[in-house]
């Protein structure tokens, strides 16, 4: 059984040495070549750095990024990237609770990092790739590493309006992904189209199915995915075989009509995650590409990616409920009711709750955020068992499938009634004229927002959403957007739609 993910690589790179693993739009990388530039870099960094400590990047994902990560690895230590763009403050945030002893950048990360306050020794990746390996100083810290060891750590957004650090060991990774690649059929002759981030767990599938199975990844520019043409072409030219994108990625190719310019015919499985998919999107791709596999994925970052997953087997109809399905092997989803009891019939909703060893090992240096959310499993009072409380709520539907309903504070109670801006968003989404719509409520006006992508004015709305809800639950405003705007991880960015219509009252 595999220890470190560093068998992935070290495998793929005996049978595949001369194969590309990675590349960009300026550059690429065999395997034989990412493992020599990674132990030169874990060498260098050993010298510097205690194993298990975090070693934060301040890069943009790339070729030159992933040989750091596993030069990281390969010294005994976690990785965790920092976005270039994001808010200096946001930065300082993440630095101040990693307390690293270092900072790894290059000199193209100057200008971006003008301003903050770095307090770690900072090093460029060129200057730790000018040691030798030493190999026996390598072989010491694989002798002394254990399984249970951290690998990356990503930062999410906190309720308290600090981010928390999850961080997640090279146990949880094997685990997820052996199953991962063993069920979706992934294998060296895939090609895999990277649209996540990289301090977004959406990658985190694409990096190490590629190493598990010695296929290659195509790193797609984030400005192709404003440009349907330059995106598809890329997947045309680099013969993209399988995606593993957010929603809002794949629904920008549609929303677009990138199908009308050109279809990638090489594409043969599309994993979506992160949001609930159109299904009036998903059926443009299914019209498009109808040989390919398609797969709805659930699941936080706090558990390793995904811990289900629902190959799609039939037609829906838009305001349908896709399944997030069963779960992965080795890992245990589960529906508690309010009173912590264990929900199993069809119709009644609870909270989504996860065991299993895909478990993150919790939040870095924030003991009081960990054990409010990674806690006892109620139903097991004889030992410890440790589950994450996701927050999300869900069902399971007539045909006993587990359904994501919404997230526990997108249930409001509104003119008396409990209600789920899911549901009104799903209602939505029956409406032909209608692209994307995203629902809000406003507790300062006790008001529900509807914005949404299109022209089609509020009246016809209100009189098709009629049809499918109770007027308590009818949206009090609406808002036409050409476009709905997202997150940098391909989410719609709730918080700007809310600021946006707070500005405006």
């Amino acid at each position: 059984m595999n220890r470190s993910i560093l068998e992935y690589l070290e495998e793929s790179g005996e049978r595949y040495p001369e194969k590309v693993a990675f590349a960009d739009v300026n550059t690429s990388c065999t395997y034989q070549e990412l493992i020599h530039r990674a132990r030169r870099i874990g060498t260098a960094l050993s010298r510097r750095v205690k194993p298990g400590r975090p070693v934060p990047v301040f890069m943009d994902r790339g070729v030159d990024t992933i040989c750091l990560f596993m030069g990281i690895v390969y010294a005994g230590c976690f990785y965790v990237l920092l976005d270039t763009k994001q808010p200096k403050a946001r930065i300082k945030q993440i630095l101040d609770t990693l307390c690293a002893d270092v900072l790894i950048t290059t000199k193209e990360y100057d200008k971006d990092r003008e301003g903050l306050d770095i307090r770690q020794s900072l090093y460029e990746l060129q200057e730790l790739e000018q040691e030798e390996v030493d190999e026996l100083r390598l072989s010491q810290i694989r002798e002394n590493a254990l399984d249970i060891d951290p690998l990356y750590g990503i930062f999410t957004s906190g309720s308290t309006g600090v981010p928390k650090g999850v961080v997640i060991s090279h146990r949880s990774v094997i685990d997820f992904i052996d199953h991962f690649t063993e069920i979706f059929d992934i294998d060296s002759e895939d090609v895999i189209g990277n649209q996540a981030p990289w301090d977004f767990d959406v990658s985190v599938k694409d990096i190490y199915s590629t190493l598990k199975t010695g296929a290659t990844m195509q790193i797609i520019p984030k400005q192709y995915f404003s440009f349907p043409g330059k995106l598809i072409d890329f997947l045309c030219e680099r013969q993209v075989t399988t995606l593993i994108w957010a929603v809002s990625a794949l629904c920008m190719i549609t929303t677009l009509k990138g199908f009308d310019y050109r279809i990638p015919t090489r594409i043969r499985k599309v994993m979506f995650s992160g949001e609930v998919m159109p299904v009036k999107h998903l059926n443009l791709w299914r019209e498009a590409i109808p040989d390919a596999m398609y797969v709805n994925l659930y699941g936080p970052t706090e558990i390793t990616c995904n811990c289900s997953y629902h190959i799609i087997d039939r037609e829906y109809q838009p305001g349908e409920t896709l399944p997030i399905g069963k779960s992965f092997p080795n890992e245990k989803v589960f529906l508690l009711d309010e009173d912590n009891l264990l929900i199993t019939e069809p119709g009644k909703q609870g909270e989504i709750c996860v065991s299993g060893t895909a478990l993150a090992l919790g939040y870095f240096n924030n003991p009081e955020q960990t054990n409010r959310a990674f806690v006892q499993n109620p139903l097991n009072p004889w030992y410890l068992e440790t589950i994450y409380r996701t927050g999300d709520l869900g069902i399971y539907n007539e045909n006993n499938e587990l359904c994501f309903s919404s997230r526990k504070d997108f249930q409001i109670k509104h003119m008396g009634h409990r209600i789920e801006l899911g549901e009104i968003e799903s209602a939505m989404d029956r409406i032909e004229q209608v692209g994307r719509a995203c629902c809000i409520y406003d507790e300062e006006s006790s008001k529900i927002l509807m914005f949404y992508e299109g022209v089609m004015e509020k009246r016809q709305i209100m009189k098709e959403l009629r049809e499918i809800l109770p007027a308590f639950m009818l949206p009090n405003k609406y808002y036409p957007l050409d476009k709905l705007p997202m997150t940098k991880n391909g989410k719609i960015d709730r918080k700007s739609l809310i600021q946006e219509y707070r500005g405006e009252v």
